[in-house]
Order: C-alpha cells, then structure tokens, then sequence
C-alpha cells in the first residue's frame, strides 16, 4: 500500500506532504508500488494510530468483568475510534477476580478489526484509600510484590498480543508502607506510576528517585499543587524522565489545567481516555469496579458525587486538547508516541517511521477521523 500526497505525522513531530509506504504490515522506505494499493490522502493528515495506555472499558463492557467477549467488543470499539493500540485496565477487586481477568484474555483472538492489545495496565489495588476515587476502599492493600508477579505470570500466559505479554503500567501509592521495596523490586520489570495517593513532595520525590517514571491521571486522586505543598505534581514536573496521564475530556481537568499540563510536563504528556463501560453509550446507571456509576452528559459519578472513569475515548480526548489551545503536533504526540515511549513499546508502533507497525488514521483539517488503517 502506498499513501500519497497526505500531511504526515512524522518523527520530528512535524507535518510534511510526502508519500509513505506499507507492506506486510509495516512502514518501509521504499517500495515498488506497481501492485499497490494506492490511497490518495490530499487534504488530509496522516498521523500514527492512537495507543490507549488507561482505560476500563467501552460498549457496555469492562475488562473486569473477565468476559473474552466483551473484550473483543471493547477492542472493536476503539480500533473504530483510531485507537489501534490498548491496555486494559484493572480495577481493585478481590484477588480471585485479579486473575480471573487475566485467565480469561485465554479464549480472546485479535482479529483485524479489533486494536492491539499492548500489555496491561493494573490500577489498583495497592491505592491509599484517602485518595481511592472511584475505586472500592474494601479492596485496597498495600504494595505486594508476589501478588504483583503472580498476575504478571497469568498475564503472559494469556494475553494474545504481539506488542507484549505482560502487566505495563501498575499504579503505586508512594506513601503506602513497602512502596520503595516495590519499586526497587520491580522497577525493570514494569512501568511504575504513582497515583491514587495523599502523598507529600518528599515521598513523590524520594519514589521517583528509587524508580517510578510514571504519573496516574495527573491533578485526579492526588493532593493538588501548591506554592507551600507542590506534591506529586510538582516532585513529578521536576523528574524530567517522569511521563504524567492526563484525562482531557472536558470534565475531569479545567481547559487552563490542560494547558498548565502541558507546559509542566514539555513533550511528557500521554493523554488517556480513563474510559468506563458507558463510553460509546447513553446516559444511564453502569457500574465500574463493581460500584454503581450514574452518567448524565459526559459526567459519571458514584452515589456520593466522586467523578468516577470518563465516558469517552481517546481520539476525542485529543481534539479536545486542540480545542482547549494544545497545538495539534503536541496533541498527536500525547496520543501517539508519548503513550508508546512511557510503557516501552516505541520501538514497535507510535511514529510512523520504517520497521514500525503500519497503524494509520487519516483525518481532515476538521480533525475527524476518516479511515483507519492497520
């Protein structure tokens, strides 16, 4: 396949009318296109497919609820919505339902209408419960390092991926008793991010330093950022290793907030939908982690008003980021390679650039997605 005449995304993070080349399913410099399909993408851009590195679910689906079918939903979901690169992400559930979400990606085959998964991200269960969110305080424990390698292995044993067969990103309160061993511990076998916690500048510092390089849904379950008490954000700003989430759909981070973001965090921002089961529905009564969710609009909340997951999806978190003032090449990165870069994977997808995955969304000037490839 060859693409020609399209503004294209490429790794200097700039736009360039050029042609760009597939086979086999991945870009390549040059090829004889005599027998090509060619794709005549004037006028439009042509950006790298988007990777999703936190959210729960989507269609009326959850990864929690251990179910290859409803992953497969979810998974269609999103490769329709430009996002052709995945983690499911966990809730805090009892320890049975941890592995039984794991177990079951067993009975799940990708087919090619459905985005890569790219390993998985656990969100809970080692939170600090003053912080916890959306997330059920019964099942909230502190940092265990067997627990965390016992749904490693059951990951690699199930998960049906060629982007890796293992747990990418685990969230970690820092101020939770054991959190330096963890990370020590674990910091080369996974991406470690510190969120869902009360945690002081001090101890955000002291676990960055020990290895953490990774921030959970910055400004979202965390103390906020003050001139006398900076917290995780400000320890995070300073760590310039240090990549930071951000839920930009319009209700979980002011417009000014995003822009703050961007500028704290240069070239550090990964955008993330943090979606739930409702995403790609109408309002309605769902659940997440078990807890009932109500969703008016855009907003979900729990009973007691806490802004439980998003009801959106990651492409439409990125226009809104333009549309909040982010330019358009700093958006695409978050999306794209930002996400890839912060869980390891870069070497495979998220730039368009030879060797890499073919994974490709064209887009008109409006930014609205006008096919996906890949």
């Amino acid at each position: 396949m060859v693409i020609k005449n399209g503004l294209v995304y490429g790794e200097d993070q700039c736009f360039q009318k050029r042609d760009i080349f597939i086979k086999n399913h991945q870009f390549v410099e040059n090829a004889d296109i005599s027998d090509m399909e060619v794709i005549d993408a004037e006028g439009l851009y042509v950006i790298p497919g988007l990777i999703d590195v936190h959210s729960h679910g989507a269609v009326g689906f959850d990864f929690s609820d251990a179910d290859a079918k409803g992953l497969s939903e979810i998974l269609r979901y999103e490769k329709s919505r430009g996002i052709t690169a995945y983690c499911p992400t966990t809730m805090t559930l009892p320890r049975n339902q941890f592995l039984a979400m794991f177990d079951a990606m067993k009975d799940l085959e990708i087919t090619p209408d459905m985005a890569q998964i790219a390993g998985i991200n656990m969100e809970g269960p080692f939170l600090d419960t003053q912080k916890k969110g959306a997330h059920a305080g019964d099942y909230v424990q502190q940092p265990d390092i067997a627990f965390f390698r016992e749904c490693n292995a059951r990951c690699a044993a199930a998960c049906p991926t060629q982007l890796g067969r293992h747990i990418r990103l685990v969230t970690l309160a820092p101020n939770m008793p054991g959190a330096l061993e963890f990370i020590g511990v674990l910091k080369d076998e996974t991406t470690i991010s510190l969120g869902h916690t009360a945690a002081d500048y001090d101890t955000a510092r002291k676990a960055l330093d020990a290895g953490a390089k990774h921030i959970t849904h910055l400004f979202n379950a965390m103390a906020p950022f003050s001139h006398r008490e900076p917290g995780v954000i400000g320890a995070a700003a300073e760590d310039k290793t240090c990549m930071a989430e951000l839920i930009c759909d319009g209700i979980h981070v002011h417009a000014s907030a995003v822009r703050a973001a961007f500028a704290m965090f240069p070239g550090r921002i990964v955008l993330i939908s943090d979606s739930m089961r409702a995403a790609g529905m109408g309002d309605g009564t769902y659940t997440l982690g078990g807890q009932q969710v109500c969703v008016k609009g855009k907003l979900a909340t729990l009973s007691d008003g806490t802004i439980a997951g998003s009801v959106t999806n990651l492409y439409d978190c990125m226009r809104t980021a333009v549309a909040f003032g982010i330019p358009l090449e700093k958006a695409v990165a978050a999306a794209t390679i930002n996400p890839a870069k912060s869980i390891g994977i870069d070497d495979k997808v998220g730039a368009i650039a030879a060797g890499k995955r073919a994974d490709v969304l064209l887009v008109d000037r409006d930014l609205r997605l006008v096919r996906v490839i890949g």
